[in-house]
């Protein structure tokens, strides 16, 4: 089968690897039909993640058909049209009992902290990602969900990652009635975010970012105010005066380890490898949150030491909230949003490209060319 391949840093291409095969009798294999490029994966593209081996193949946002099932498969049979959310979990273990899918206890003998992630190195349990033909699927009867009839292929492949993500940053930061909620940046994850927050009952959505094409989508998409960092000598002081020195009561990073802004985080967190990344908009989240407020973070960072203000969160009493998201939670209130016409996810789709061009398509995305904000990948065309 034809699949993405990881060569090192900035080296990715398309070869033909091994067909994936049932390996336990809860396997399934999919042959998938749509996946797409996240933010997170660039991190893994840029070498930042560690333990991302040559030969992995990425990709943990992928919808597909049911090729073959385990014989102790129930829930699926071949032909089935499938979505998969990006964790890997077993549905048993304490974790997953409290619907902490994200932090299953036996999927990753890697990491104490994570639980599995398709196509996210083997800091997250060495799972090939769906960024391929075919795809195997562990715990088949837990994970994929068959794709109901109503909803659009595009809108699937997006809950299976972005748009949960985006919806759980907003979750987290526990929103009330006419709160003032900022989104730092306005990639997909922080389109949703700010989407999500009014339906939360946001009083008034900011987005944050320094890419004009993308704070247009923050209006357009996300009906948010906007303000460009590189425009202003210090973002947080803007943000403390355009709500009246208080700051904000909800703050949501949707950034992540390789955040613009600070030449010192940049250098230590993606150049040289200092930090699991730069933390500059966690620092700026931490110091634009009003006292007493909330910072919730879903950008991703890597698993070693990271240059946070917590004391600053410290004496400004903030509730950090933060996880890698149980997408397969937040679905249920998702297929509601979309089916009563509040969502339409793929609203932000920028580009559609075959499985061939997928160099092209990370370094576009990388590069932040031709206004790319989301990335599909066609593997299989249905």
């Amino acid at each position: 089968m034809k699949a993405m391949v990881y060569r090192g840093p900035y080296k990715i291409r398309v070869e033909e690897k091994p067909m994936p095969k049932i390996e336990h009798p809860n396997d399934a294999i999919i042959r998938v039909t749509t996946a797409a490029i996240c933010g997170s994966d660039l991190h893994l593209y840029h070498g930042l993640m560690p333990d991302t081996r040559v030969g992995h193949t990425f990709g943990h946002e992928f919808i597909g058909v049911v090729e073959e099932v385990g014989p102790s498969v129930q829930n699926l049979q071949r032909g089935d049209r499938v979505m998969v959310p990006f964790n890997v979990y077993c549905g048993s273990c304490y974790y997953c009992a409290r619907g902490l899918y994200s932090n299953c206890h036996n999927v990753n003998p890697n990491a104490t902290a994570v639980g599995g992630i398709y196509g996210y190195s083997h800091t997250t349990g060495g799972y090939d990602g769906g960024q391929a033909e075919f795809v195997r699927v562990p715990f088949a009867d837990v994970g994929p969900t068959i794709i109901p009839d109503w909803m659009d292929s595009e809108d699937a492949v997006l809950l299976t990652d972005a748009l949960a993500t985006g919806y759980f940053g907003a979750q987290l930061g526990e929103i009330v009635q006419g709160d003032t909620v900022v989104v730092f940046g306005a990639g997909p994850v922080g389109l949703y975010a700010a989407k999500s927050a009014w339906l939360m009952g946001a009083g008034r959505v900011i987005v944050i970012d320094h890419l004009e094409y993308r704070l247009e989508k923050a209006r357009t998409f996300a009906h948010a105010e906007t303000f460009n960092f590189a425009e202003y000598d210090d973002i947080v002081v803007e943000m403390k005066r355009t709500t009246d020195f208080l700051g904000a009561d909800v703050v949501i990073d949707a950034v992540g380890a390789e955040a613009d802004g600070n030449f010192i985080q940049q250098v230590t967190g993606t150049k040289l490898k200092l930090q699991g990344g730069s933390a500059v908009a966690l620092n700026w989240a931490i110091d634009s949150a009003r006292k007493g407020g909330t910072v919730a973070v879903v950008g991703a960072y890597g698993p070693i030491f990271s240059a946070v203000k917590f004391g600053d969160a410290l004496n400004k009493g903030l509730t950090l909230r933060m996880n890698q998201t149980p997408v397969k939670r937040q679905w249920p209130r998702l297929f509601e949003h979309i089916q009563n016409g509040y969502l339409k996810p793929n609203d932000i789709v920028t580009h559609r490209i075959p499985l061939e061009d997928i160099a092209e398509g990370y370094h576009m995305f990388s590069a932040k060319l031709d206004n790319c904000i989301k990335t599909l990948v066609i593997a299989n065309p249905s």
